[in-house]
C-alpha cells in the first residue's frame, strides 16, 4: 500500500480481506495503479446474489481455480471488486454491500459517494 491510498471517505485505505487474500496485488487492500485495467477498487462482502449476477455476466467468481492458486469466492467474503462490475450490479439491483473505508478513492471516477453509501456496512 502506498502512502498516497485514501478510501472515499478521504482517510487512509483500511485493508479489505486477507482471507481470502484480496486485491489487484494480492495485498489484502484494494490499492490500483495504471497497470490495473478493471479497476478492483471496490472492497465488498459478497452475496449470493452478487456471485450469481458476475457468473452469467461472465465472470465466475466461484469456481476454484487452483493454477492461479485461486480457491473461488462465498458469500460473506470480502473482496476487492471492478468498480465497474459493481456499478453494473447495483445498477441491477445485486450490488453487494460495500466496506467504505476499505475502497480506493478512485472508486468514485465510476460511481458516486452516495451509491457506494446507499450500499455501506455500518
Amino acid at each position: 500500500m502506498q502512502d498516497e491510498d485514501l478510501n472515499v471517505l478521504m482517510t487512509p485505505l483500511v485493508p479489505c480481506s486477507y482471507d481470502p487474500l484480496t486485491g489487484y496485488f494480492r495485498d489484502g487492500c484494494c490499492t490500483t495503479d495504471e497497470s490495473d485495467r478493471g479497476s478492483h477498487v471496490i472492497c465488498a462482502k459478497l452475496t449470493q446474489g452478487f456471485l450469481e449476477f458476475s457468473l452469467k455476466q461472465g465472470n465466475d467468481l466461484m469456481t476454484p481455480r487452483p493454477e492461479y492458486r485461486f480457491a473461488g469466492l462465498k458469500p460473506g467474503q470480502k473482496w476487492c471488486l471492478c468498480a465497474l462490475r459493481w456499478k453494473e450490479a447495483y445498477l441491477a439491483g445485486f450490488a453487494p454491500p460495500v466496506i467504505l473505508a476499505s475502497t480506493h478513492l478512485k472508486a468514485l471516477e465510476f460511481v458516486t459517494l452516495e451509491q457506494l453509501q446507499s450500499c455501506a456496512l455500518i
